[in-house]
């Protein structure tokens, strides 16, 4: 099953103000050895593919993949769905071409909220700890995007750092914070990011569960396109 893929439009201002999966790029080497140590990754990316269900044929997109791991294991729970990982970090993607070897995952190098494929070309979109990494107005535009892509009735996955639990948490949460910015988790410290969802069009959006964890809460997410919903032509990247 092919993917079309949208010019990406020129004079774009996505190089901006971009910010490393661990905030410094020297770090990038790093990545799976740094976040398997603080994250119950197997259980994190476990609970967003049984929450997908996904089925042959479907399509499946994870945005700010880093190094691959869910599209590789959700390419292996499921052999016939196409399942493609977007990055804007050409050396974290250097680190998934490696892990992706023969699985069938097609990788792209792209950055939100310029998502370069044609609306509604997916039948899910996954986000695990990735949208604290964004601005507010990065935020907004990226779900906007991501509703956009989705088939109506197309579900969004979300992964991420959510309302503390309580105060030790929110303690433990000060090191992301710090590390990613405070203008950037606000919405994730105060347990907007459900509205924020709703606000972008998203429907059902649910919280599924909540994880403890040595840096702080996550939580997760699903939510849906509406059938009714007519393909959205203007975001960024579809022209």
């Amino acid at each position: 099953m092919a993917i079309s893929r949208a010019a990406d439009p020129k004079g774009s201002k996505r190089e901006a103000e971009y910010v490393p999966a661990l905030r410094f790029g020297f770090l990038t080497p790093l990545y799976d050895r740094l976040v398997s140590f603080g994250l119950p990754e197997g259980e994190l990316r476990g609970r967003l593919l049984e929450e997908a269900h996904l089925a042959p044929g479907e399509t499946a997109l994870e945005v700010g993949c880093g190094t691959a791991s869910l599209a590789v294991l959700a390419a292996a729970s499921c052999p016939g769905a196409l399942v493609v990982g977007l990055d804007g970090d050409p050396a974290i993607l250097g680190q998934a071409r490696e892990k992706v070897g023969s699985t069938g995952v097609r990788l792209v190098c792209a950055r939100a909220p310029a998502l370069p494929f044609r609306p509604g070309s997916f039948d899910h979109v996954f986000a695990s700890l990735f949208l604290h990494h964004l601005s507010d107005e990065e935020k907004r535009a990226t779900l906007a995007a991501v509703l956009a892509l989705l088939k109506p009735g197309g579900r969004f996955h979300v992964a991420d750092w959510g309302e503390p639990a309580d105060p030790l948490q929110r303690l433990a949460f000060l090191s992301v914070r710090c590390l990613d910015g405070f203008s950037r988790t606000r919405d994730h410290a105060l347990g907007l990011l459900p509205q924020k969802m709703r606000e972008a069009g998203f429907a059902d959006v649910e919280e599924t569960g909540m994880k403890r964890t040595w840096f702080g809460t996550l939580r997760f997410y699903t939510a849906r396109r509406p059938v009714d919903t007519e393909q959205k032509e203007s975001f960024s990247g579809s022209r």
